[in-house]
């Protein structure tokens, strides 16, 4: 059942999901004298829960590109500014930015950071170290900053701005359970609905539907039918007593909800009870090292111990990672695997309000892709499984 839930979008620096004080404290511990923040997904958190819907699914534009920014500077919370395109004047006429320094005279990049860099050298930072996110900075808008402030030290600082959303607010983690339920609901009203000669393409579609029915934004569905092992929408169809995994992240105002699901055209014969158990022991032993003060090496561990002494090991896979924003963030646990960062936070002790993704696969080589994925949140008692329900075999009785 879906609830009623609104959208972060602050209105002062007390509905912020983070702190200024812990916002200049990450800035004093990486010697940054000023931030530039122009990733969509860090400006909106820095915001407290706004972005702009024009740009929402693209970002090119005329002969540029949207490029917002968040600019703060350590300590000077009264000179805090967000650049913005000229359209945004109308959202802020309906709900005002709390930023004392709102410019919404924008519409590319290049004119973007250098009103940014006029605003800094205005606050007295024309040197110094200014943190900016190297991946989400094109090289126009970077040059244009560069020229404009020669005497600065421009230092990346995308992992500053990932370790500051680690922690979830309740509005926050309010937002992740309700787009882990809701897409839940979407897989299962999918499965149910699907029947002997269902092609991926419609299954996937079907799954758009329902997602956003639940006013979810469609992120992507990774499905795999029957014996085969790939995740990508084809004219592949479904027939009887055959598997369906389905994976999908769904958002909501922001926050993704991502969780794999097993359904099964007909009952489930006592082979695939097996497999799919199989792969729930691995998920409840790693649910078991997920405490405050336990870390991810001994979640991972057990979670590893567990799917060795499986029948089908060699098959199997277990991976975990942390989310929120963004599918993978903070706390990073495995390395290269199957993303490409490194595991850095694996000896890090667990946290109340971190989140994260636990994921065990069998890619069992006659009845399929047999996977759950779950999404974890880290309490003061322990851990709270998001989108618990129906982990087991999702029936489809059309199977005629």
């Amino acid at each position: 059942m879906m609830h009623d839930i609104s959208p972060l979008h602050a209105t002062s620096v007390d509905d912020l999901p983070y702190s200024m004080a812990a916002l200049d404290a990450a800035m004093e511990a990486a010697g940054l004298d000023a931030l530039v923040a122009t990733s969509k997904h860090n400006v909106r958190y820095l915001l407290g829960g706004y972005q702009f819907i024009f740009f929402s699914a693209m970002d090119a534009i005329g002969q540029s590109r949207y490029l917002p920014a968040f600019v703060y500077l350590r300590g000077q919370p009264d000179n805090t500014g967000y650049f913005a395109n000229k359209m945004e004047i109308h959202e802020h006429k309906v709900t005002p930015f709390w930023v004392p320094h709102f410019r919404p005279d924008h519409w590319g990049s290049v004119d973007t950071m250098t009103a940014v860099a006029e605003h800094l050298q205005k606050c007295g930072v024309a040197s110094g170290r200014i943190g900016f996110e190297s991946g989400f900075m094109p090289k126009d808008g970077y040059d244009a900053l560069a020229q404009a402030l020669p005497q600065s030290s421009l230092v990346d600082a995308s992992m500053d701005l990932t370790r500051l959303r680690m922690i979830k607010t309740k509005p926050e983690l309010d937002l992740l359970r309700e787009a882990t339920a809701r897409i839940s609901e979407s897989m299962q009203a999918t499965i149910q609905a699907s029947g002997q000669g269902s092609s991926k393409h419609q299954i996937i579609e079907r799954l758009r539907q329902e997602e956003t029915r639940r006013e979810l934004a469609f992120e992507y569905c990774l499905l795999t039918l029957g014996d085969s092992h790939i995740r990508a929408g084809s004219d592949q169809t479904w027939n009887k007593g055959e598997v369906m995994s389905i994976d999908s992240g769904g958002n909501l105002f922001g926050y993704i909800g991502d969780i794999c699901r097993m359904g099964v055209l007909g009952q489930p014969d006592t082979e695939l009870v097996d497999l799919l158990a199989e792969v729930e022991s691995v998920q409840q032993a790693a649910f078991a090292c997920i405490a405050p003060g336990r870390t991810g090496a001994e979640m991972i561990a057990a979670g590893e111990a567990e799917l060795r002494r499986g029948a089908n090991a060699r098959h199997n896979d277990f991976f975990a990672h942390g989310m929120g924003l963004i599918s993978h963030e903070a706390p990073f646990l495995m390395t290269n695997h199957p993303v490409a960062y490194e595991g850095i936070d694996a000896e890090r002790p667990f946290e109340p309000g971190m989140v994260l993704s636990v994921e065990t696969t069998l890619q069992h080589p006659s009845r399929g892709y047999i996977k759950l994925e779950d999404t974890v949140i880290l309490t003061d008692e322990g851990h709270e499984v998001f989108g618990g329900d129906e982990r087991g075999w999702i029936v489809s009785t059309q199977a005629d």
